[in-house]
């Protein structure tokens, strides 16, 4: 196989005339034999590195996906554009599954989804001899390591795969794992000299925000007020939360639902159905909702409490905007959400409580941070970039800010001289002089550095510190017990003159008194969509009801704008529309034209 067959794969059946960067490449891995670690952000397109993989190469591949409701809606879109795929899950009957697994061993389809229990079962490994897969996708693999957010232990079985299987290729995807939760994904698999692809995790259009908890009803009620017709979910943190929260909504006008685990089956589904289908727009969810929806066209995404850890965070605001579409997030933070969550954490005995604790720490610092957010979120991915991004609350409202080189430099020479051993709290000891009897235990104060910020009071050094994380300049050692870590941005600043602004500290009151002139200030207007792209979204919900298939199966809204903008009229010109593939141009394509000609005969 070569690149070649893979884009020609990518437009006939995706609609789009070039990869994504790193696509490319990591198909060239899986073309090679070779095992590969992918990590994408959520709507970054890892699908298409082993569905275009599965198409072009002889056999079937099989992909491990833990929920039930993600394989129906990624086969459903796979055959949607005349890609023949299927799933085996307790969703089947037992005929269905048997001509499942039929189709399978005759290599009739392209992609099996399964769920990591089912892999693992004694009953389904002879089928997996027989049939000898040509590719094993194990999608979600941060559930495999105990260092990531969602560990679950069936996923710890799946080291069976490479020792059955070793020379079929192993493609590894997740959306969210810092450093140590790859190094474990790799071990874990026992993926064999793997290639780690990790891609930018910028999502740039999402707009990110973050205001007070101060009267969240009244400012949700007006933020979708703002964004008549379009599909958002609400993210509570109690069962509980959800329902007063959708009453309340509903009681305003808004016409929002809610959804969690403590819902029979049928509620849920109906609930879920509805919001894929754009029957329902508006969802007050816990976080078990939305994993499994492969829903392009959601344009919001507001958290009413704040999330346990960054690497939740960044997969839910990820829902949003998949489509590459503008899409807003809202996050609101108090302290009390604070002190729930550490509750929860520490009530439940865990061997990984304490690091459980510092992940909520990391959030709360995000919440409460003077920089730009979208650089904080790269750098704890350990993405190094240099610039604000322009798109987040902080950026359009900048605090003052002051040289802090030189506080900076007296930080990481400190770091450095210590060789990365000491922790947070310990450094600040040591730039303040502190007479400690740890620190002369241990001759700290024979480095050069020892007393260098006595003038900085300690809960300024933390202030700057926290920066200094967030920008990416330091790393905290989860591993070795939270110590601090050089980067690869922090020998700019040491050996390159690099300059480094800090946000100069402010008293709790001056904090506060910003974050509501903020909030304040945060209702941007919306960008506008014009008469057509409502003409077509309309045409596409009513033929998404009578085909029976969610509206972005159709087409993306994404798509839909680029139809606004260009206006096609021939197929010609259609096919060159992004999203727009020969099977789907062959289904839609005279309707769309025909409704674009329709309006500009107006």
């Amino acid at each position: 196989m070569n690149l070649g067959t893979a884009q020609e794969a990518l437009k006939k059946y995706f609609g789009y005339s070039s990869f994504r960067p790193m696509q490319a490449e990591i198909i060239e891995q899986v073309y090679a034999h070779k095992d590969a670690l992918v990590l994408m952000p959520t709507g970054g397109g890892k699908s298409i590195c082993y569905q275009i993989p599965a198409i072009t190469m002889p056999g079937t591949a099989l992909v491990v996906s833990p929920l039930i409701s993600l394989m129906k809606d990624q086969v459903e879109a796979l055959r949607g554009v005349g890609i023949p795929a299927a799933f085996l899950n307790s969703s089947l009957s037992d005929l269905e599954q048997r001509q499942v697994e039929d189709d399978f061993f005759n290599k009739k389809i392209k992609l099996l989804y399964v769920s990591p229990e089912k892999v693992v079962s004694q009953q389904f490994f002879p089928l997996l001899q027989k049939a000898q897969p040509s590719l094993f996708a194990i999608d979600e693999a941060h559930c495999i390591s105990s260092w990531g957010h969602d560990f679950r232990p069936e996923y710890t079985q799946l080291k069976f795969i490479k020792k059955n299987f070793p020379t079929t290729p192993i493609i590894a995807l997740t959306a969210t794992a810092d450093k140590l939760t790859r190094k474990d994904i790799t071990q874990q698999l026992h993926l064999n000299e793997p290639e780690v692809f990790i891609a930018s995790f910028d999502r740039p259009n999402l707009s990110l925000e973050v205001r007070p908890g101060q009267r969240r009803r009244e400012q949700i009620i007006r933020f979708i007020q703002k964004r008549p017709n379009q599909a958002g979910i609400i993210y509570c943190l109690s069962r509980k939360s959800t329902e007063e929260l959708a009453d309340k909504l509903q009681a305003a006008g808004v016409d929002a639902a809610y959804y969690h685990a403590g819902m029979d089956a049928a509620e849920r589904s109906l609930v879920q159905e509805a919001f894929i289908n754009d029957n329902q727009l508006v969802v007050c969810a816990t976080i078990a909702f939305g994993m499994g929806i492969d829903k392009s066209n959601v344009r919001w995404v507001i958290h009413y409490n704040l999330p346990k850890n960054i690497e939740s965070y960044y997969q839910e605001i990820g829902r949003a905007g998949r489509d590459g579409a503008k899409a807003d997030t809202l996050l609101f933070y108090s302290y009390n959400d604070v002190t729930i969550l550490r509750d929860i954490l520490t009530q439940n005995e865990s061997s990984k409580a304490d690091l459980k604790l510092a992940k909520l720490d990391r959030m709360q610092q995000y919440a409460e941070a003077v920089g730009c957010r979208r650089r904080i979120l790269l750098s704890y991915f350990s993405e190094d970039i240099q610039e604000d991004c322009g798109n987040c609350d902080i950026c359009k409202n900048p605090p003052k800010s002051i040289d802090g080189t030189v506080i900076a430099q007296k930080a990481l020479s400190a770091i450095y001289r210590l060789r990365g051993t000491v922790g947070m709290s310990m450094l600040i000891d040591i730039l303040r002089g502190s007479g400690k009897r740890e620190i002369f235990e241990r001759g700290y104060q024979n480095i050069k550095t020892y007393g260098a910020g006595r003038d900085i009071p300690f809960l300024e050094w933390q202030h700057y510190m926290l920066q200094l994380l967030n920008m990416g300049y330091i790393e905290i050692a989860h591993d070795q017990h939270g110590v601090l870590k050089l980067t690869t941005a922090s020998n700019r600043v040491l050996f390159e003159q690099e300059k480094v602004p800090l946000v100069r500290f402010a008293t709790l009151k001056e904090r506060r008194d910003a974050e509501k002139e903020r909030a304040k200030k945060a209702t941007r207007p919306q960008r506008s969509r014009n008469e057509l792209f409502e003409h077509l979204r309309q045409l596409r919900k009513q033929l998404a009801q009578q085909r029976g298939v969610p509206p972005y199966i159709i087409f993306n809204d994404a798509t839909l704008e680029e139809m606004a903008a260009m206006k096609p009229v021939s197929d010609e010109e259609m096919i060159n529309i992004s999203g727009v593939g020969e099977r789907k141009l062959h289904l839609y394509g005279s309707t769309f034209i025909n409704a674009i000609e329709e309006y500009l005969g107006k």
